[in-house]
């Protein structure tokens, strides 16, 4: 089963997709949003297809937004792979690397990224993203944190590293916040039809490949990060969290950062793919 919302930016309406046939949702919710999360979309969703109660709608052609509304927070965990720290010059962390997003720099899977003005260091990673399904705070245990994800979706987290790294006095989200600098989607899949712990996650540009892991190498794994997040801060439904991007960046000085015209293009096992091209902000 993946939710999705189609339609023009602002205006998306939600569906669901199920063995290839895509289903309207709009007698269920008006939305998938926070409160369509915490009140059993997706239970309800699931069994309004099992019993057959969902009108079949042909979104052929149109726009993909991000499969969330618009999050109230969008977490983000730094260096959560041990190669791709070493390749930014750090040791793995002991504790989880935390910056945020703007809420407005998610944008859908195939919309243009922008170049903010004067920035030259605009770098791709992709992500595998956890969408919170109920409000935690303080969790106790793993099992606790996996019953507090709704889903999963693929995120990509769009930097510009000068800000990021040189400008910002060591704090990482001025170079993160861009509008745009977070494209999300195309699907958001329900938690209990994914193992986080096992997918493949690459991105290439311009057709050439960049990334190439599997979330097996995350320092810190999905429940790891809910939980641990929950101590500092209430989780909440419909809130993103982005758990860190493997080796293969314009950081490692491997390959040039993006400039306008080029086409970011990247997936998760499971959980789609996107493609979005750089265009400068002019």
């Amino acid at each position: 089963m993946e939710l999705m919302r189609i339609g023009a930016a602002g205006s998306e309406r939600p569906v669901v997709r199920q063995d290839g046939t895509t289903y309207a949702l709009d007698g269920l919710t008006t939305d998938i949003d926070g409160a369509f999360l915490a009140d059993d979309g997706i239970g309800r969703v699931a069994r309004a297809l099992a019993a057959g109660e969902l009108p079949q709608v042909d979104v052929e052609g149109e726009r993909v937004g991000a499969p969330i509304a618009r999050p109230t927070a969008v977490l983000c965990i730094g260096q959560n792979y041990a190669a791709h720290a070493a390749e930014s010059g750090s040791e793995p962390p002991s504790e989880l690397i935390v910056f945020l997003k703007h809420p407005n720099t998610v944008v859908g899977p195939f919309d243009d990224v922008v170049i903010p003005p004067g920035a030259e260091k605009v770098d791709w990673e992709v992500e595998l993203g956890v969408v919170i399904g109920s409000a935690a705070s303080r969790l106790t245990s793993r099992e606790e944190a996996e019953a507090a994800i709704a889903g999963y979706v693929v995120c990509n987290d769009v930097s510009e590293r000068e800000h990021q790294l040189v400008t910002s006095l060591g704090q990482w989200s001025k170079g993160k916040t861009a509008p745009t600098f977070c494209p999300v989607g195309p699907v958001l899949v329900p938690a209990d039809e994914v193992d986080p712990g096992d997918l493949r996650i690459w991105s290439t540009v311009n057709g050439q490949a960049r990334q190439d892991s599997t979330t097996a190498d995350l320092i810190f794994d999905v429940p790891t990060i809910v939980q641990e997040l929950s101590q500092y801060v209430r989780l909440e439904p419909g809130d993103l969290i982005s758990t860190g991007t493997p080796q293969g960046v314009a950081l490692s000085g491997r390959f040039p950062y993006l400039a306008a015209g080029d086409v970011m293009e990247m997936g998760v096992s499971g959980l789609g793919q996107q493609r979005s091209r750089l265009v400068s902000d002019e």
